[in-house]
């Protein structure tokens, strides 16, 4: 069993992990066939990944094309059965733009035996599209975000 400070020191672990652009080590931190969930994407990117391929894929393009360096992570729960709810801000800058921008997450993640099962993930969208220069200009980045 995981005690809740454990699964703090995990999550704090993995947004170190995002903010180095340690993605492969992030995604080994789930399970084999755990989830990744954006309840409110920015528009044309997935709602759901699961499993390692789709999870490197979708977090492979977040490395290469934002940089963020994240707060201490407000852990508002972390119980003894795998939950912990944690908000923490984001200084970020899209890369394809120099666009800079504040972001405010809300995550609700579950562990199973130390390992993610499923991550949800609220972030406001517009702020990432108002980075590329407006909702219009953020439909023709993205197809160059997705190649990479």
């Amino acid at each position: 069993m995981t005690t809740p400070q454990e699964l703090k020191d995990l999550f704090t672990r993995g947004l170190e992990q995002l903010a180095d652009g340690r993605i492969e080590e992030w995604i080994d931190g789930f399970t084999e066939d755990g989830v990744l969930e954006f309840p409110y994407p920015a528009w044309g990117l997935p709602t759901r990944m699961q499993g390692r391929e789709a999870l490197l894929a979708q977090m492979t393009m977040f490395r290469d094309q934002l940089k963020v360096e994240f707060s201490e992570p407000e852990f508002y729960t972390a119980t003894e059965d795998g939950l912990v709810v944690a908000g923490f801000t984001g200084e970020c800058t899209l890369i394809a733009t120099g666009g800079q921008y504040h972001q405010v997450y809300l995550s609700v993640v579950r562990y199973e035996h130390g390992r993610i099962a499923h991550f949800r993930d609220f972030w406001n969208p517009w702020s990432v599209m108002e980075a590329a220069g407006g909702e219009l200009a953020w439909k023709r980045i993205l197809p160059t975000m997705a190649r990479g």
